[in-house]
């Protein structure tokens, strides 16, 4: 009889798969490393356990422990898995902008999700990484395995990651692509391959394809960054350094859309019957740009870092994607004039002198994100979520300020008879 112990037994071992229908004739033979086959649907299932196992030999973590992380959605479903197995506790908290299939998910293996502001800075006290880390603090028996800083991240790719993409292309691989997130990934492969390489008289480039939005790319070509700026694409890119990232080991990294991310996404699974998140959209962005540069006769292999079914209804559903401008504009869409008397009776306005808790309340109820703010004088303002959250957050307002004391002027202006297309 053939089986293994434990469902943590089948981390690790996934196939190369050939990409046919999306790499052109000029480009690099590209193969997808399926890291959506571990048993929780994605790469991070193999940090996930070595985290765990280093822990259990440290005696950081005893039996009836509890397990804390901050997350965005996938390193917290390895280690809930783990969790279950071994009858750990778990509690993680994930930032808002995460599929609510992520979440589902979370809970159905039995953790304790608390959802916190995307677009609070790191160190924010109600920030995911900060009340992960309040928890665990605050927790008899936790372990905060700190995916960000903890050196068994990154050591869990080079111990087996980087030997079975080695192994399974007979040495000859020419350029390894992930993405950067933890750094885990990019880092323990890279350096692994890098190593075997060197041995073998060769070179392989290690290339990263990174969100705009994320500091990643300034960091890699001059050692600093901007102000880093939100993005859609899930669990991976930064708005802070980590310690588990070794950008000594990347060769480049690549700037990548939403839009390309999530189109790219749609084409794996049409084209390649590759049924993947967005975050691997923007892996393989990148690396069809790699394989077109090297060209014929040379081997990319690309991560493929999760099962996009935790994304059916983001980058998969038409109707997310139209509503966030990523498909094309539709032809024939009409004119301003139209649209204003086909909707203008649904229109829902919020007044100047309602409090940001109002507005909030208002907005929750009616399943909307912004509101025009007007007085019916003639000044139209407007006022979204992230602006009432960013105030909030930042201490410049309360929620019993008035909204008008936070709503933007209109963006730009448009003509009755101008076309929607």
């Amino acid at each position: 009889m053939k089986s293994v112990d434990s469902v943590v037994d089948l981390v690790g071992g996934t196939p190369l798969v050939r990409l046919n229908n999306i790499v052109e004739p000029d480009m690099a033979t590209v193969y997808a490393k399926m890291e959506n086959l571990n048993p929780s649907g994605s790469v991070k299932d193999r940090m996930a356990i070595n985290m765990v196992n280093r822990a259990e030999e440290a005696g950081l973590l005893k039996p009836g422990g509890t397990i804390v992380e901050s997350t965005s959605g996938n390193t917290g479903l390895g280690l809930a898995m783990a969790a279950a197995a071994r009858g750990y506790r778990c509690v993680f908290t994930i930032p808002d902008k995460m599929s609510q299939e992520k979440i589902d998910m979370l809970k159905a293996y039995g953790a304790e999700v608390i959802v916190t502001a995307t677009e609070l800075d790191h160190h924010h006290p109600d920030s995911y990484v900060e009340v992960a880390k309040r928890i665990a603090r605050e927790t008899p028996g936790a372990f905060y395995t700190d995916q960000y800083s903890n050196p068994h991240n990154p050591e869990a790719h080079y111990l087996t990651t980087g030997p079975e993409i080695w192994e399974a292309t007979d040495g000859k691989i020419d350029s390894f692509v992930a993405g950067l997130g933890t750094g885990g990934t990019i880092s323990g492969t890279g350096k692994y391959l890098k190593e075997k390489a060197a041995e073998a008289g060769r070179t392989v480039r290690i290339v990263g394809p990174d969100p705009f939005g994320s500091i990643y790319k300034e960091a890699h070509e001059k050692g600093e960054w901007s102000t880093p700026s939100l993005y859609r694409v899930e669990g991976i890119g930064h708005d802070f350094m980590v310690d588990t990232l070794d950008l000594g080991v990347v060769d480049e990294v690549i700037n990548v859309s939403d839009r390309d991310s999530f189109l790219m996404a749609r084409r794996l699974a049409r084209q390649e019957g590759i049924l993947s998140g967005g975050s691997t959209g923007t892996v393989f962005y990148g690396a069809l740009q790699e394989a077109r540069r090297l060209g014929p006769g040379k081997i990319v292999v690309a991560i493929v870092c999760d099962s996009g079914d935790r994304y059916i209804s983001k980058c998969f559903n038409d109707e997310w994607m139209r509503d966030m401008g990523y498909f094309s504009p539709e032809a024939n869409l009409g004119s301003v004039q139209e649209l204003i008397a086909e909707r203008a009776q649904n229109v829902t306005f919020a007044d100047p002198s309602e409090t940001l808790r109002e507005v909030i309340a208002r907005m929750a109820l009616t399943g909307i994100s912004q509101m025009p703010v007007a007085s019916g004088q003639g000044d139209i303002r407007m006022i979204e979520e992230l602006d009432i959250l960013r105030a909030v957050a930042s201490n410049e307002h309360g929620l019993e300020d008035s909204v008008r004391d936070v709503a933007r002027p209109l963006q730009g202006k448009v003509s009755l008879n101008d076309k929607l297309s």
